[in-house]
């Protein structure tokens, strides 16, 4: 008994140099805020869940695991003391009768109401909420990362969700516990008429307490802002929906719903950053196909020998125009092959190779509204030369009557 009692001992500082660092198994480094520790959690916790990894050994190690390192560096004073001595001054710290951890399963309930378990019959579950956050065509062009903040009801942490400064929660003696008081109204003699109300003494939650927490006043939970990360994958379509599981509203009284986030193109704006000021910023979007337009005057429309860089979503460059003696009509469309948006394959994040839809560029031809009289002699006698020599006579063409009409009739 005395050679296994030394062998413990020379043996736990390297089982607690073995055992896994809390801030690698967060994925944090050791300046991380308790903002960044609550985060983490959330986010593993879900990952490793037993109720989404049945019969997984490592994820419910992981799942126990995680909340180990939460509650070891949530609390400053465990947080300071691991950093100094690590595990081997956490295991001393509890042996000195300090507090012990929280069971995982209630940690998680913690965070995300209900009993801390997925899925379980007749558990109540709250409503999802649905944000839209609104980007614009750039960042489903390029793919972009992001944070966003959305405010939302949070089970209270100082008071870990009772209501109680203490942590005294007392079962309600007016309606024993039930949230619900049923009375007694005589209607008639010997006729009773049986009302089942809200209990007005602990409004429906069955329990009471006296000392109500500072921090929610008793309502077991707060309004807060939550921020979440966001990835935008390229060429994503618009007014797509996605799922944050359990990050909607909380309460101890359900297991919260999903956040759902849809995401809207932000209407082109002319911005101050370099990236903000690009033709591309003003493209119209239409599935995965782009739309410009862009103006010409009468000289290049009509005589060609023209060129133009427009600047796309990226900042690369597409380049139009025409040689000497290319006519373009005014509407006139030409389609760019594999500049339009990437085609989104949901699933696909490796992009290995994209496809891409196309540019549909239209031109509008601007026409001078005035012209210097000696102009527009010298063109007048050039087009009328042309006209007479090779020219077609479009009234004649059209089949329509020529000349002034006796008895006109305008029909406007």
């Amino acid at each position: 008994m005395l050679f296994a009692g030394l062998l413990f001992f020379f043996l736990l500082p390297l089982l607690a140099f073995c055992a896994e660092d809390y801030y690698q198994l967060l994925g944090l480094d050791k300046s991380a805020s308790d903002r960044e520790i609550k985060k983490a959690y959330r986010t593993l916790s879900k990952k490793y869940h037993p109720d989404k990894n049945p019969n997984d050994e490592e994820a419910h190690h992981n799942f126990v695991a995680v909340a180990e390192a939460y509650d070891a560096l949530i609390d400053p004073e465990t947080r300071k003391i691991y950093d100094q001595y690590g595990h081997e001054g956490l295991s001393q710290h509890k042996q000195g009768g300090h507090r012990q951890h929280h069971d995982p399963f209630d940690l998680f309930s913690r965070f995300f109401g209900g009993s801390g378990h997925f899925g379980h019959g007749g558990e109540r579950r709250g409503p999802n909420m649905e944000v839209r956050v609104a980007v614009p065509l750039r960042d489903f062009y390029t793919g972009r990362n992001m944070e966003f903040t959305v405010k939302k009801q949070a089970i209270c942490s100082a008071c870990e969700g009772s209501g109680s400064k203490d942590g005294v929660v007392d079962t309600c003696k007016t309606c024993g516990g039930r949230g619900m008081r049923i009375q007694k109204h005589q209607l008639a003699p010997g006729i009773f008429q049986q009302v089942q109300s809200l209990c007005d003494a602990c409004g429906g939650k069955g329990k009471t307490v006296r000392h109500a927490c500072p921090v929610c006043n008793g309502a077991r939970v707060v309004r807060e802002p939550e921020t979440h990360e966001l990835k935008i994958e390229r060429g994503m379509p618009r007014g797509i929906r996605i799922t944050y599981e359990n990050e909607a509203d909380e309460s101890p009284d359900w297991v919260a719903g999903d956040l759902i986030v849809q995401l809207v193109e932000r209407e082109p704006e002319l911005g101050t950053e370099e990236s903000a000021r690009t033709d591309g910023t003003f493209f119209r979007r239409r599935g995965n196909d782009l739309f410009w337009r862009e103006v010409l005057s009468l000289r290049e429309a009509w005589m060609g020998d023209w060129s133009r860089n427009v600047t796309h979503l990226d900042g690369h460059v597409v380049r139009l125009g025409r040689k000497r003696g290319q006519v373009v009509q005014p509407n006139q469309v030409d389609v760019i092959s594999g500049e339009g948006m990437p085609i989104w394959q949901q699933g696909h994040h490796d992009e290995p190779q994209l496809d891409f839809g196309a540019l549909h560029v239209e031109y509008v031809v601007v026409l001078p509204d005035q012209m210097d009289k000696s102009m527009e002699k010298e063109f007048w006698g050039v087009w009328d030369k042309w006209r007479k020599k090779k020219g077609v006579n479009l009234l004649k063409d059209s089949g329509r009557p020529e000349g002034a009409l006796k008895n006109p009739h305008d029909e406007l």
